[in-house]
């Protein structure tokens, strides 16, 4: 009987679901192993090295009662034996979908380790994401090396450049295999791994040997299965910054309202992490928990009962929150397959200051949208930390021949993925879990507002 303990927006999580595939038997000792890091028996991996996925002790007892183990996930890490003799290999980095803290620290950890741990000579920097491998752009390869990535860290963005949007899946595996690649590093979100995944199956149909390893990016921390992503921690503590800015304009005028738009198209985790650090908002709007700006719990009423009390508020939204208020919504998407939101800031900002013209009540509203400031700054020092260790274990994974997978984080521990678990969905906000109560236990809200 097979263990079926982790619910999914698609369903049960079973022990099969978390295979990693690998390209073939490992044989050639590794020279990260000869050069003796670390003590023997210390800091090494084999494939049987595994987390549980779901460590409630509930979802043990399962397991325990139906005598099979529970799903678990493979531990990161070098490996004594690997599949790919440096020598021959050529790898391949690129970054795909919008920026985020932290893209070139991965991009310098994945060179310096395969440069310096594995001895690999050729390294190739993909320019402009996925357009770098359709010969119809015209994007040339770089050639990287430690010395070109040395001081890229101090700076945002990312150095190879990047853009949204698949392209056709068989050209740009004719394009790596014409350049010798057989190791591809993707950094980008669910839209770029699901774009790795179709790499590698076309890769994996044509018999080729060719190792495609992911290094998940999403500013708004919602790719599923990891404790965060990178990016993230730099990001709300920018985002810190807009708010406190917001709540020094608040009060410093009569009725003064602050209104910070922070990044979260689908899940509100930047806008709660930002108002817990501040401890400043009064009013916090995420995509997972509806609201309405009219009736005695809606967002106007609650707002002329705390400028009535302490004349002034502050209040974050997330990008995607309140859709459904707005008859401008629609279906469409951007290049990555992403719902385009109609702007839920300058919407609030509208409708607000509406409200207390009508009713006569003085407002001095002040709106802040810091999104692309947030993006493009270099990434703070413990997310380099996290980033150089996601690069490590990339390069530690493609070189044992590991494929169709991501490296992540979960339960603190540095793990596989498979591709084609961590897009099944988007990880969100749970409106019923201690991060949204923590939330409102900071500002005073109601749990339903306007229900």
């Amino acid at each position: 009987m097979s263990a079926q303990l982790l619910d999914t927006v698609d369903g049960l999580i079973t022990p099969e679901d978390l295979n990693i595939t690998s390209l073939g038997p490992r044989c050639i000792p590794s020279p990260a192993w000869q050069k003796d890091f670390a003590a023997e028996g210390s800091g090494w991996h084999s494939d049987g090295d595994r987390i549980v996925l779901n460590d409630h002790m509930d979802s043990v007892r399962v397991a325990m009662r139906n005598d099979v183990d529970p799903p678990s996930i493979e531990l990161a890490g070098p490996r004594g034996e690997i599949y790919f003799d440096p020598a021959d290999v050529c790898c391949a980095i690129v970054t795909c979908g919008g920026l985020c803290p932290g893209i070139n620290d991965v991009i310098r950890a994945i060179v310096r380790q395969a440069y310096y741990v594995y001895g690999v000579r050729r390294i190739l920097g993909i320019q402009y994401g996925y357009e770098g491998l359709d010969p119809a752009f015209g994007h040339p390869v770089m050639d990287l090396t430690p010395d070109k990535v040395m001081n890229i860290s101090s700076i945002g963005g990312s150095f190879l450049g990047s853009s949204r949007g698949q392209r056709d899946t068989g050209v740009m595996v004719d394009r790596l295999e014409s350049l010798g690649v057989n190791m591809l590093f993707v950094i980008g979100g669910d839209g770029s791994q699901r774009g790795a995944k179709d790499i590698f199956d076309e890769v994996h149909r044509r018999g080729n040997q060719m190792a495609i390893v992911g290094v998940p990016k999403t500013i708004d921390n919602d790719l599923m299965f990891m404790d965060r992503s990178f990016g993230y921690q730099t990001a709300f503590a920018v985002a810190f910054h807009a708010v406190s800015s917001a709540h020094a304009e608040a009060r410093g005028a009569r009725n003064g309202v602050g209104l910070v738009k922070l990044m979260g198209r689908d899940s509100g985790f930047i806008a709660c992490s930002a108002a817990l650090a501040s401890g400043e908002a009064n009013i916090v709007l995420i995509p997972e928990v509806p609201f309405t700006l009219d009736g005695k719990t809606g967002l106007f009423a609650l707002l002329e009962e705390r400028l009535a009390a302490r004349g002034h508020a502050v209040i974050i939204t997330a990008e995607g929150a309140g859709q459904e208020l707005m008859t401008c919504a629609s279906s469409a998407t951007d290049a990555s397959g992403n719902l385009l939101h109609a702007d839920i800031g300058l919407f609030l900002k509208d409708a607000i200051i509406r409200h207390f013209k009508e009713k006569k009540i003085e407002l001095n509203l002040k709106y802040i949208d810091p999104s692309y400031i947030i993006r493009s700054v270099p990434a703070a020092p413990e997310d380099r930390i996290f980033c150089l260790n996601l690069g490590r274990h990339a390069v530690h994974a493609a070189m044992a021949g590991k494929t169709g997978m991501v490296v992540a984080r979960w339960h603190q521990s540095f793990v596989h993925l498979p591709m084609s678990l961590v897009t099944r969905g988007r990880r969100k906000v749970d409106p019923n879990g201690d991060l949204w109560r923590s939330v409102l236990e900071s500002t005073g809200q109601p749990a339903k507002m306007g229900a």
